[in-house]
């Protein structure tokens, strides 16, 4: 198949683009680097654009078999006003555009990121893809990206919402902030500890995403994410026990909320995701435990 990967560069998109090659597919990768990485595969046709502006980067769009949307900043980083704008419009602007590209009357499917903070801050309580978004930040930025991308249904696209969870991989991601903390002996939970960490391996979101991709039946908003999420304090303690360091020092929820400003707030707060699309559609987790998780990224 031909796909188009836009955030091609990134986290996610570099691994899964060496995964589709691997399958024999054609991928095209839309980034805003001026060029490609040294590590990026010759095989792959880069495109350089701002893809939240118009212009010939959408072009190569109608001829594409599948389209994998991962582009917006990242939110790791201090919340202030000019973060959250940034945060917002790389994710809506680009969908938008994207959305605009497609033909009508012929099937493309689009598979768009989003995020398990959909559903906004939440108790003890398993959360599927039925239940409603919350009302904080993170989850309006969901709802309106998923509300961009859900159009291109109206031109016969096939849209697959996918809700990640944190990821957990060899390259950066959530864990690229935590282990070095780990490693200074300054390692622990976040804030009180108690609060749900919903988490996917790197290799199971690469699995679910070629899965969703094959499966045509397979429509609208869907979690990426483990069968067994895990508190904070969970995480810390493997975490520390397979680095061989303590893990019992709580960072304080107020220094966090100094530091990070609203994304604090969001660390301190979490969500108790169940994958219930993948599971009822014969989805099998590679890694659904978080030790072996773990182990296997630090390796």
């Amino acid at each position: 198949m031909r796909i188009l990967i836009t955030g091609g560069l990134g986290f996610v998109g570099t691994q899964l683009s060496n995964r589709l090659l691997e399958k024999g597919h054609q991928v095209t990768v839309v980034d805003h680097a001026p060029e490609p990485r040294p590590y990026t595969p010759s095989q792959v046709r880069y495109l350089s654009a701002d893809t939240t502006r118009p212009g010939p980067w959408q072009q190569a769009v109608s001829d594409q078999d599948v389209v994998v949307n991962l582009a917006g900043a990242s939110i790791f980083r201090r919340w202030n006003a000019k973060a959250k704008e940034l945060i917002y419009s790389s994710r809506i602007l680009t969908t938008r555009n994207l959305v605009d590209a497609f033909p009508s009357g012929r099937t493309i499917h689009l598979l768009n990121a989003s995020a398990v903070g959909y559903y906004g801050p939440s108790g003890d309580g398993f959360l599927q893809e039925g239940d409603p978004p919350g009302s904080d930040f993170l989850a309006r930025v969901c709802v309106d990206w998923e509300t961009e991308a859900f159009k291109a249904a109206e031109k016969g696209a096939r849209v697959v919402a996918m809700r990640f969870g944190i990821i957990l991989g060899k390259t950066g991601g959530a864990l690229g902030q935590m282990i070095p903390a780990f490693k200074r002996f300054v390692g622990g939970p976040l804030g009180h500890g108690r609060q749900w960490f919903s988490w996917i391996h790197m290799e199971d979101l690469l699995g679910a995403v070629l899965f969703v991709m094959e499966r045509e039946d397979i429509r609208g908003p869907v979690n990426f994410c483990s069968p067994n999420p895990v508190r904070n304090e969970t995480l810390a303690h493997v975490l520390g026990k397979l680095l061989r360091r303590p893990s019992f020092l709580h960072t304080p929820g107020l220094v966090l909320k100094l530091v990070m400003g609203e994304f604090g707030s969001v660390l301190l707060e979490g969500q108790r995701v169940f994958p219930g699309v993948l599971l009822k559609n014969g989805y099998s987790f590679r890694y659904p435990e978080i030790e072996k998780a773990l182990a296997q990224v630090l390796l």
